[in-house]
């Protein structure tokens, strides 16, 4: 039970963690542009904890919605009146500063995850993306008890195993048709044959098919200081592209979608620590990403949409016009509500 409640406690706080770093991004740099933050939320709705800055003037509160947050800035609500004399009002500084004003959230976002991606790989090392591991075994198959986690997988039957190319260990085992196999591993440096018998069983399909009872995971390799930065600094790219791609499959039917907010969120970081503490910090490094693109998608009411009408801005030296620009983003909020209810009903109906 302790532990259960710890694992739960960890997932509010990774998510709290992202929350923090998007918002945190937007509040420094209008703070470096000398913009006047009214308000730092962590939650939605009216604060529960509230402390007042002597110094700034900012209000940072606790609100009881934890699903998001974000910064108050004046004059940055669509329906404020500004004093054209204030120069600290965000609609009164120059154009660029606003632009890397609202970019530094999703910004710090793609920050984090390079940040995080650095510590993990430093720390803990690299996954090997040609040989496979033992990430776990299942009950009631041969390979329980018999390989251990962490055991690298070399040859199936004395022909050498890989994860990106050749036959994968799902299909040699399958092609056995039940007859024992032995697996070569490495475990504490030194090679082993370990004689495994496959079991019959179902795939996802329902269709039959054999299993020794083990689950892969990438070979986990120790790797020097400027291997874990470069990779670090790729990460994003690298994770954007395949966001990216799953995305466009999704728009054009090859892919189905998974709707799911943060309910959803929640319940896969709490499953991810359930698994391990490398795994859990993985899954915060993609969700750093998918939360920075997805701000960046120029959709009213999302940073994505005001940098539109900034980038506008910036290239033809005049603004927008700022009735349309209020109705563009006011409907984009609108749909942006109807769309949250939506996924917090998807999200809901999960767990019934």
């Amino acid at each position: 039970m302790v532990l259960e409640i710890l694992k739960w406690a960890g997932a509010f706080l990774a998510l709290g963690f992202m929350i923090v770093v998007h918002e945190g991004g937007h509040y420094v740099v209008a703070r470096w542009c000398q913009m006047r933050i009214e308000r730092f939320s962590i939650g939605f709705g009216p604060g529960i904890l509230k402390r007042k800055s002597k110094t700034t003037g900012t209000t940072f509160q606790l609100a009881p919605i934890p699903f998001g947050g974000f910064v108050e800035i004046r004059g940055m609500n669509i329906a404020e009146e500004v004093d054209p004399e204030d120069l600290h009002a965000y609609p009164n500084r120059p154009a660029w500063q606003r632009f890397v004003t609202i970019f530094a959230g999703p910004g710090t976002n793609y920050l984090s995850a390079i940040v995080i991606a650095m510590a993990l790989y430093t720390c803990h090392g690299m996954d090997n993306i040609h040989r496979g591991a033992v990430g776990s075994t299942m009950e009631g198959f041969d390979a329980h008890g018999k390989l251990l986690r962490g055991d690298v997988i070399q040859a199936v039957d004395h022909q050498p195993q890989y994860l990106d190319e050749g036959p994968s260990l799902p299909e040699r085992i399958k092609a056995s048709k039940g007859a024992p196999i032995t697996i070569t591993v490495v475990r504490d440096g030194q090679p082993r044959d370990i004689t495994l018998t496959p079991k019959p069983d179902k795939d996802k399909d329902g269709k039959d098919t054999w299993r020794i009872g083990v689950v892969q995971e990438p070979e986990v390799v120790k790797v020097g200081v400027g291997t874990a930065i470069g990779a670090a600094l790729r990460y994003p790219v690298d994770e954007t592209r395949r966001m990216g791609a799953m995305l466009h499959g999704i728009i054009f039917g090859n892919e189905k979608a998974d709707v799911g907010g943060p309910i959803r969120m929640l319940d896969e970081i709490h499953r991810a620590i359930s698994v391990d503490v490398v795994y859990a910090i993985k899954f915060v490094m993609t969700l750093s990403v998918w939360l920075g693109l997805f701000n960046l998608f120029p959709i009213p009411a999302l940073d994505g949409g005001r940098l539109v009408f900034l980038a506008y801005e910036l290239i033809t030296r005049r603004r927008a016009n700022p009735k349309i620009e209020a109705m563009v983003h006011m409907a984009g909020i609108m749909a942006l509500g109807i769309l949250m209810i939506f996924v917090l009903v998807v999200d809901v109906r999960r767990f019934f």
